[in-house]
């Protein structure tokens, strides 16, 4: 009898050895419990991330005063009240408070059971983070209603930065032609060190947007645009992308800046969706296009010159305009070069350059090249260039020695008009 009272105080002993620690109170490594093991009536971790309630953000090295969201379920039967929390973070994290401060989040609010609540610390990132997932910790104080003393969890985490994505878009080339098609290339880069995946992009044309406005923001709607939607794929980070669109720019339109405005959707590093809006600029120059025509060589002063004329079919006047003409093949021409000034719209410019040797004069076919060289309304340098075949002429010579035919045949003359008008008097006064 006294050995089976023996065994039953013994195994009353032992029964303490078996059961784990109640409350997940503090266990040996300071850590607490496993977030997947609970206690009836505690706290679960739900997830932890760098933001607030309402949106995730992105956080890279050197950011400061960051808001760092901890999310719980009240997994028990009864409502708790007074929910502070103190956050555990790795080296290269402290409290926006300051290094050495304890990082720490005071709601005093109530969790109605079976809801969830949140604890919303702010955190400093020291410039040597790198960008990768971290442990956390974080300790939960807590009451239950109707019940006396404070209750404490502890939950383990993992949490990550994600760096920050940075969207810049700009044109390659920024100038427009009006009266011509266009082909554009918008660069779409991505200037941070998070990545971006799904990108769509769509030009909108605010035809509608604008009418509810007071003052316009684009233009778009006065150009022909072809294409208007772009599925551009992931952009990596300190990378970019590239789309092309078709533009016609009517003639109205010269000497204005085009603004396309575009919408970009895409994923960020925590994979929520952001849409946000940009504008990539144009300017639209006029149209200048030059045609050079009636080319032919004559002789003027016994010099021969290269001479035609050039006509301007565009919208705008070209400027500080050259005209040059350089030996091709065997040709032994000196290049030579003609300021003209500026080439008007629609009225020709003739041009005459004179003919030059290299040596010997070589007369007969010469091939040439005739280059137009002028600049825009933004100071762009422009050619225009024509291969051509001429033929010079010998040049006729005068006997410089030999007495001049006219100093001979008008004295001549005098005198045959003179001796008639001599003999008619004569002829009257007989």
């Amino acid at each position: 009898m006294n050995q089976k009272l023996f065994f039953l105080l013994l195994s009353f002993l032992l029964i303490p050895l078996f059961l784990g620690n109640s409350y997940a109170q503090i266990t040996s490594g300071g850590f607490g419990d496993s977030p997947f093991e609970r206690d009836f009536g505690d706290v679960k971790f739900l997830d932890a991330y760098f933001g607030t309630i309402d949106e995730k953000i992105e956080v890279e090295a050197g950011d400061s005063n960051v808001p760092f969201t901890v999310v719980f379920a009240n997994v028990g039967t009864q409502d708790i009240t007074g929910i502070k929390g103190q956050l555990s973070l790795p080296f290269g994290f402290s409290a926006a408070d300051g290094p050495g401060s304890i990082i720490k989040a005071d709601s005093d609010a109530n969790s109605l059971a079976g809801e969830n609540f949140h604890l919303t610390f702010f955190v400093n990132v020291d410039q040597n983070v790198t960008i990768q997932q971290y442990p956390g910790t974080v300790k939960v104080d807590y009451s239950r209603l109707r019940e006396s003393g404070v209750r404490t969890a502890f939950e383990d985490f993992q949490f990550k930065v994600t760096g920050d994505s940075l969207i810049n878009v700009r044109a390659l080339d920024p100038f427009l032609t009006s009266l011509r098609t266009n082909n554009v290339v918008i660069e779409i880069a991505n200037d941070g060190t998070a990545p971006i995946s799904s990108v769509d992009i769509v030009a909108t044309n605010t035809q509608t947007e604008l009418a509810s406005t007071t003052s316009s923001t684009t233009n778009v709607e006065n150009i022909v645009l072809l294409e208007s939607n772009w599925d551009v794929g992931n952009i990596e980070p300190r990378s970019s992308r590239h789309l092309t669109a078709t533009v016609y720019v009517p003639e109205g339109l010269k000497d204005d800046t085009l603004r396309i405005p575009l919408s970009i959707s895409y994923y960020n590093a925590h994979g929520d969706q952001q849409i946000i809006s940009k504008i990539v600029d144009f300017y639209i120059k006029g149209l200048i296009e030059l045609t050079i025509f009636n080319i032919d060589v004559i002789e003027l002063s016994g010099t021969q010159m290269v001479i035609g004329e050039i006509i301007n079919e565009g919208n705008e006047d070209g400027l500080f305009g050259f005209v040059s003409i350089e030996p091709r093949g065997d040709s032994n021409i000196k290049s030579n070069t003609q300021f003209i000034d500026e080439i008007e719209v629609d009225a020709p410019v003739p041009f005459n350059v004179p003919i030059e040797f290299d040596g010997e004069p070589e007369y007969g076919e010469h091939e040439i090249t005739i280059t137009v060289r002028y600049k825009d309304s933004v100071r762009d340098e422009l050619f225009v260039i024509e291969d051509t075949t001429i033929f010079v002429n010998e040049p006729t010579t005068d006997n410089e020695s030999g007495p001049d035919s006219s100093m001979i045949i008008i004295p001549i003359v005098i005198a045959i008009a003179a001796g008639m008008y001599i003999m008619r008097r004569r002829k009257k006064t007989a």
